[in-house]
């Protein structure tokens, strides 16, 4: 287990969330686990009745299996106190009957994932708050597929949580007693990872990549996965700071100016942004241009049909672009289409022949693995597709556009004071958006209205912070842009504090 030096903990000033008093707030899971602010609401008291709570609802749900013992993989980045919350989620457990494998270091999540499939285990918890500001630390809860675990799951653990008071093992005491077993984890995933890739390939190649932690857990697990390879990779913001410099540890456009900068003027081939956990991927090209993962999708689901050979659906969310129906309609491969989270991606995952599928945050999950995202595979796909190809991103990018079209993909997020808004479909009294007829209405996750040239506008309140979302997409950039500001004249007009 690793320590926090003084620096880390500048984070969040001298306040300790073991002293906190416990909020009366309701601990609520969102779209990707249960995330708060540290020392505010994600306190040591509050993550322990988190941890009571999943202790609870296993025993309950596997009390048929007379004589087996549940057993359960925690993680952790490398937020502030991510390893002290990880032990003590890991002693709640262990003074719960549970048997648990903890990590002993900062694992990427898709590595505990992996973990959680590989040895055969009933659940996996990894602490993160992935892409959210630094003050914030969160609590994932992965099934024993290594997929993210579906509503029915959280909604369980949320009832049971105060229900019983938390007990809890010294780490020292469960590890002698073996309740514990800290142990590296992420060995068998970088083995598998070496694996996956086209290693005859790569060894003919000296492609050179850039690739930007963002100060997040997957700082140098792609160089032990190219390691002996002559792939050229430079890291950067690899060390641990959990202040991120003051931003989010998000692949967004407006938070990567730094790689931006290197790409031209170093001369690097593509650039490959993780974040904070290392389960989503952004990229960059050659002359320094961001590439957003909505564009990443489609060239996964065009590598890994064409270059690999592989076959299955696409999936994306509903607040996807227009180019993908595009490109499965012309790979002749199914389009699925789920509300945001990676959780149903996941579950279609497991239930379907899927060979892509990605969400516009940039979370992609690909066949023959996890069902689950996974930032630094995505990359390794990017480059592997360079390799086949014999092309730069740029010109594969380019032939893409070319030939599916190439739309504009802006969102732009609005703070909320609160959670406590609504916006229903009854208000945008909206027929027409800049003079192209609206066609179409999805509002099974958010609102989105599509338009007859294919543009689009969308709304839809975050599952993990009190901001409303406001995407656009168009043919024309200038159009993409006038749609993000009509979409801002809309909340102020209609949204409604509830």
């Amino acid at each position: 287990m690793s320590s926090n030096n003084d620096e880390e903990k500048k984070t969040c000033g001298e306040r300790s969330p073991e002293f906190v008093e416990t909020k009366s707030r309701t601990i609520k899971f969102g779209t990707d686990g249960w995330r708060a602010v540290i020392a505010d609401d994600f306190t040591f008291v509050n993550l322990k009745k988190v941890a009571q709570a999943t202790a609870d609802y296993l025993n309950q749900e596997m009390n048929k299996r007379t004589g087996e013992t549940i057993k359960v993989c925690v993680g952790y980045d490398t937020r502030f106190l991510s390893d002290k919350f990880a032990q003590i989620t890991a002693e709640v457990l262990g003074a719960n009957g549970i048997e648990v494998l903890l990590s002993d270091k900062a694992v990427p999540t898709p590595a505990l994932s992996f973990a959680v499939k590989t040895e055969k285990l009933d659940l996996g918890i990894m602490i993160t708050a992935s892409h959210n500001p630094p003050e914030f630390n969160g609590y994932k809860i992965k099934n024993a597929s290594g997929g993210a675990a579906d509503i029915s799951v959280t909604q369980k653990v949320e009832s049971l949580i105060g229900v019983t008071e938390p007990k809890a093992k010294a780490l020292n005491v469960a590890v002698q007693d073996g309740s514990i077993k800290v142990k590296d984890i992420a060995k068998v995933y970088v083995d598998f990872l070496r694996s996956y890739i086209d290693k005859k390939a790569f060894k003919k190649s000296k492609v050179k990549v850039l690739l930007d932690a963002m100060y997040g857990s997957g700082n140098s697990y792609m160089a032990d996965i190219l390691k002996g390879l002559p792939i050229r990779l430079t890291l950067m913001r690899n060390e641990i700071n959990p202040h991120f410099d003051g931003k989010g540890p998000e692949p967004v456009e407006q938070n990567v100016g730094k790689i931006l900068g290197r790409m031209k003027k170093e001369k690097f081939d593509i650039g490959l942004i993780l974040d904070g956990d290392a389960d989503r991927i952004a990229a960059v090209d050659s002359k320094g241009n961001y590439i957003p993962p909505q564009k990443i999708l489609g060239l996964l689901a065009l590598h890994l049909r064409q270059d690999k050979g592989w076959d299955g659906g696409i999936v994306t969310t509903i607040c996807g672009t227009t180019m993908l129906e595009h490109i499965a309609k012309d790979l002749k491969l199914q389009l699925y289409e789920t509300p945001v989270g990676f959780k149903y991606i996941s579950n279609l995952m497991e239930t379907k022949n899927i060979l892509v599928g990605g969400e516009e945050a940039g979370g992609m999950g690909l066949k023959n693995y996890i069902p689950e995202r996974d930032g630094s595979l995505a990359g390794l796909m990017l480059v592997e597709m360079m390799i086949h190809r014999k092309k730069s991103i740029d010109k594969i990018l380019a032939d893409m556009e070319k030939k599916y079209g190439r739309y504009y993909y802006l969102r732009s997020d609005f703070k909320l004071k609160s959670k406590n808004y609504t916006l229903n479909p009854s208000q945008l009294k909206v027929d027409n958006l800049l003079g192209s007829p609206v066609v179409r209405i999805k509002d099974y996750d958010g609102i989105k209205l599509i338009c007859a040239d294919e543009s689009w506008l969308m709304f839809r309140f975050s599952g993990t912070e009190p901001k409303m979302r406001v995407y656009a997409e168009s043919k024309s950039l200038k159009k993409a842009k006038k749609l993000i500001k009509l979409g801002a004249d809309i909340i102020n007009r209609e949204i409604k504090y509830s």
